[in-house]
């Protein structure tokens, strides 16, 4: 009999067409997020496109704002943060209605409305507090506490809000302009090395490791056993234990390392520490 396991079948397509509206509990910060953006004037936000239809489509400003209002709630303040939550964040795929916009679409989207969102935020910490919050910066989610770092705790004054909102758009501006330099405007920062994008190019690289690993580590058992052999050998003609420690086995495959993006290199040790390379 054979193990009685849960079937893993990840190519398993879905077999009814699956409802976003069912992968979140309804007292999710997300539908809170979006209820309360359904009942703000968003009108400044599309005064900057064309009503005639024509152009390229643009993301709708009413999902960004919801977008950019629940990830900077939550203190996901990195635009390249929020376009990885897009991808695999269940609650930011319900916001975005699995939609997927760029960092650099999503940062652009800040900087042309910072006025718009920053009188957004307010507005929305404002209604949050109406509506009967105990605490603006604590939300029920899953029966835990989530703060909030756009929360305001006990002070709710008018002031104390709009400078609270100012700080949380500056430091995004500053969190992606960080970023960009780290990175470069185009780049994600996650990209894997090119030699392991795509399914095949990966199972091949892994595949070549693990056959690297395992010439090693049958090469080392060898000459471990080639060398207890020698070892037998000679205290049977001297007749008597050789002297000095036994030899050790070779370390366990576990304990063996190979590079995926280069099998052939190896750790290498220097004068100002390790480095992957080869000893020319």
């Amino acid at each position: 009999m054979g193990y009685n396991f849960l079937t893993v079948e990840r190519d398993q397509v879905f077999l009814m067409p699956p409802s976003s509206t069912e992968w979140l509990e309804e007292d999710h910060l997300a539908w809170f997020v979006l209820d309360a953006v359904e009942q703000m004037d968003l009108s400044a936000f599309h005064a900057g496109y064309r009503a005639d239809g024509w152009g390229r489509a643009a993301h709708d400003p009413t999902m960004m704002v919801a977008l950019t209002l629940y990830a900077y709630c939550i203190g996901v303040r990195s635009s390249r943060a929020i376009e990885r939550a897009c991808r695999v964040d269940v609650a930011f795929r319900v916001i975005t209605a699995n939609q997927a916009p760029d960092h650099t679409t999503i940062a652009r989207f800040r900087q042309r409305h910072e006025q718009a969102l920053a009188s957004v935020f307010g507005a929305s910490l404002r209604l949050c507090a109406q509506a009967g919050m105990v605490k603006v910066g604590l939300v029920a989610v899953d029966g835990t506490k989530m703060g909030c770092p756009a929360a305001l705790a006990a002070n709710r004054t008018k002031d104390h809000i709009e400078e609270q909102v100012a700080a949380m758009l500056a430091e995004a501006t500053e969190v992606d302009a960080r970023e960009d330099a780290l990175f470069g405007a185009g780049s994600t920062g996650e990209e894997p090395p090119a030699q392991l994008r795509g399914a095949k190019a990966r199972r091949e690289r892994f595949v070549a490791a693990k056959a690297q690993l395992d010439a090693a580590a049958a090469k080392a058992q060898a000459a471990h056993e080639r060398h207890l052999a020698e070892r037998a050998a000679k205290e049977q003609a001297s007749g008597g234990k050789l002297r000095g420690p036994k030899p050790k086995p070779p370390a366990p495959a576990a304990d063996a390392k190979a590079n995926t993006s280069d099998p052939d290199s190896r750790i290498m040790k220097t004068k100002d520490g390790y480095l992957q390379g080869y000893n020319a």
